[in-house]
């Protein structure tokens, strides 16, 4: 009989064969948390012996598994098994699940484990517990599967082989190396670059000729306990940043910008780590965004998978600074969250106007919650500091909007506290809803002028369309502008309208042509509308 079943491929129950059964590693466990399927055909079982059970859950009575019934036709069996030879193990969460197939090599490798487990009994001078009749099965057992056990030792053998190979030839054993380079070619259009005054015939020359340019990152992340990070980013990158005398206004910058002329240098730098289930703390000393504490409610935010523009990406009010700094975050429950931070620009300049607490700062609280399902909102609010002067100087948009919101009072010591709505609403897994709307009140330091300023955006997000990875996206709105001020407003209004789609050729590969278009740019309905362009190929590995 057993012959005859050997015989055909296997593909039956485990409650079936349950004479010999053991679960299989955690590998094929964390598959299925993810596919809700288990694919056993394709797992290569490791050994399996009496302390490799011990790792799998080891029960001592049948009761332990909550799955398996008195009523079940396996049940005697089972508890045979699992209180008289101690060679069956469960899921971590006392599951047996024996209606799931399973494959011929699943079940050498449970067989392996009870003839380990029937030895060590007769080894012990405990053969009592062994009967007859269950030695004369096992033997016949064995034997129909020698086969696949020889090919199940082969297949460790070979994997042993591999991991010591991969542990000689890694740099290191608790930090991992990721990599991204960006290759863009770019290009802005339209009649004239920009200008803030009022005559439209006086406008400079647009720098219109096509570029290719780059940008490559190297992460370095290092766990020391498995839920800590420490991130050392090198970058280096040669994109112009289409503003100034390019184009006339910072609303024509692309989202991956940045000349630092070849050179090589740290990008971020910060060490977090967790305070018991609900706090993470983030310590960061160089580089750090806001965005890396407080994440945006946007699906478009990263700069080589997602939006082409700066502005675009996420709300300016997370530009009010960066650098080093301090961070908490606090999970509530799995709706509802608060993040934290303070950062600092200067932080490593002991003169005066820089350091920790004397130079440009920003302070940010972020509050998530999930009032319905697929619908989050989120409310922030941000206090930034200016010291002015210096090559850094005012910057209250992060170089998204005018010139006058960025600066509204001149190169002088500014403050600004900034609220903000975001929201994102997943209509569907292949349709995304998000936006935001914020205000800022600044004030002037060394005088009684005020300003307000404000912006806002909605995008369209299209996951997985046309093919798995690859992501559409809309964007339309308005770069900051200044609505009121004591001093000099904004006098018309710029509109930011973008499309993109990024094409996931590989795993590794994506391909995003885009095009956005400035309306007024710097708010003044003199100056001609402004293009700008990109093909976007993103390489991570």
């Amino acid at each position: 009989m057993i012959s005859r079943i050997l015989s055909k491929p296997l593909l039956l129950s485990p409650a079936v064969l349950v004479a010999s059964f053991v679960l299989v590693p955690s590998t094929v466990i964390a598959e299925e948390s993810v596919n809700n399927q288990v694919q056993p055909e394709s797992v290569a079982i490791p050994e399996f012996s009496q302390s490799n059970q011990s790792n799998q859950g080891q029960v001592t009575s049948v009761s332990q598994l909550s799955d398996v019934q008195p009523t079940d036709w396996a049940f005697q069996a089972l508890q045979s098994l699992v209180e008289r030879y101690g060679c069956i193990a469960g899921y971590p969460n006392s599951t047996y699940r024996g209606n799931r197939p399973m494959t011929r090599y699943e079940f050498a490798a449970g067989l392996n484990a009870c003839l380990d487990r029937v030895n060590e009994l007769i080894a012990t001078a405990t053969s009592d517990l062994v009967n007859k009749a269950d030695l004369v099965t096992l033997q016949e057992l064995q034997e129909e599967f020698s086969g696949e056990l020889a090919t199940l030792r082969s297949r460790v053998d070979a994997l042993e082989a591999r991991t010591a190979e991969i542990e000689a030839l890694q740099f290191s054993t608790t930090t991992k190396l990721t990599g991204e380079v960006i290759f863009a070619v770019a290009g802005v259009f339209g009649e004239d670059a920009a200008d803030t005054d009022d005559d439209a015939n006086n406008n400079p020359d647009l720098q219109d000729n096509v570029i290719l340019a780059y940008r490559t990152r190297l992460n370095f992340d290092t766990s020391f306990t498995g839920k800590d990070r420490l991130r050392v980013r090198l970058q280096g990158r040669n994109i112009t940043e289409f503003r100034g005398s390019v184009t006339g206004t910072d609303m024509t910058r692309l989202g991956f910008d940045g000349d630092e002329d070849n050179q090589i240098g740290i990008d971020d730098l910060y060490y977090y780590f967790p305070l018991g289930d609900k706090v993470r703390v983030t310590l960061a000393a160089a580089e750090t965004e806001m965005v890396d504490i407080a994440v945006p409610l946007s699906p478009i935010i990263n700069a080589a998978y997602g939006g082409i523009s700066r502005f675009a990406r996420f709300s300016p009010i997370y530009r009010t600074s960066g650098g080093a700094g301090l961070g908490i975050n606090y999970e509530f429950s799995d709706r509802a969250s608060l993040a934290l931070a303070y950062m600092v620009s200067d932080a490593e300049d002991p003169a005066d106007k820089n350091g920790l607490f004397d130079g440009n700062y920003g302070a940010l609280a972020q509050f998530i919650f999930e009032p319905i399902k697929n619908l989050d909102i989120g409310l922030t609010y941000a206090h930034s500091y200016y010291a002015g002067g210096g090559n850094s100087g005012v910057n209250l948009t992060g170089s998204t909007g005018s010139a006058i919101a960025r600066r509204p009072f001149g190169n002088v010591a500014t403050s600004a506290d900034s609220f903000g709505l975001e929201t994102s609403w997943r209509v569907s897994s292949q349709f995304n809803v998000s936006g935001w709307l914020g205000y800022s009140f600044a004030q002037s330091e060394v005088s009684n002028n005020s300003a307000d300023i404000l912006n806002y955006a909605m995008t369209l997000a299209f996951p997985d369309l046309g093919g798995k990875g690859n992501l559409a996206g809309i964007t339309f709105g308005m770069p900051p502008k200044v609505t009121e001020s004591s001093l000099e407003a904004d006098k018309d209004t710029s509109l930011h309208i973008e499309g993109f789609y990024r094409l996931q050729v590989t795993d590794h590969i994506s391909i995003t042509p885009g095009l956005f278009l400035i309306t007024n740019p710097e708010h003044n309905d003199n100056n001609d509308s402004i293009f700008v362009g990109t093909i976007r190929t993103t390489f991570k590995f």
